[in-house]
């Protein structure tokens, strides 16, 4: 009877061990894959100068490519935030709305611009949900802009 008891309990760590590590596994499977996608878009703005509509369709593309589909609120508060939808629209980042990715514009004293962009990681276990979302900020490099990038 003690040799049954004590199988049951190195059965029952195994099974904890294996569900802790199918857990860890999903964590940093999820969170590689939001940063693949934020190293992506950042390229993309790079090489097109700046995010013009032509940008924004292969920004969409990469998100749908990558099965991206984390949502998350924009800073607000500090103002000039724009929210982008998966259709290519991008709006003006509002109080409470959840939008796939933000950006916003900075222009340098040298005439130059950079963009600060903000994906969200979805914190999910297989057998819990979703627990929590955690904000994924990029920038670019600075570069001298396009001519035909959006009217922020």
């Amino acid at each position: 009877m003690r040799e049954a008891s004590g199988s049951t309990w190195v059965l029952q760590m195994m099974i904890l061990f294996i569900l802790i590590f199918a857990c860890f596994l999903s964590l940093v499977l999820n969170y590689y894959k939001a940063y693949r996608v934020k190293n992506n878009m950042i390229t993309i703005i790079e090489t097109r100068a700046g995010i013009t509509s032509d940008s924004l369709a292969l920004i969409n593309n990469v998100l749908r490519g990558e099965a991206y589909s984390n949502t998350g609120l924009c800073p607000v508060e500090e103002g000039n935030w724009y929210g982008a939808d998966l259709d290519g629209n991008y709006e003006e980042a509002e109080e409470g709305k959840r939008y796939p990715f933000c950006f916003k514009e900075y222009e340098t004293n040298a005439g130059l611009y950079y963009y600060e962009i903000r994906l969200f990681y979805e914190f999910s276990l297989p057998f819990l949900g979703s627990i929590s979302v955690f904000p994924i900020n990029g920038r670019t490099d600075t570069f001298t802009g396009s001519n035909v990038k959006l009217d922020l």
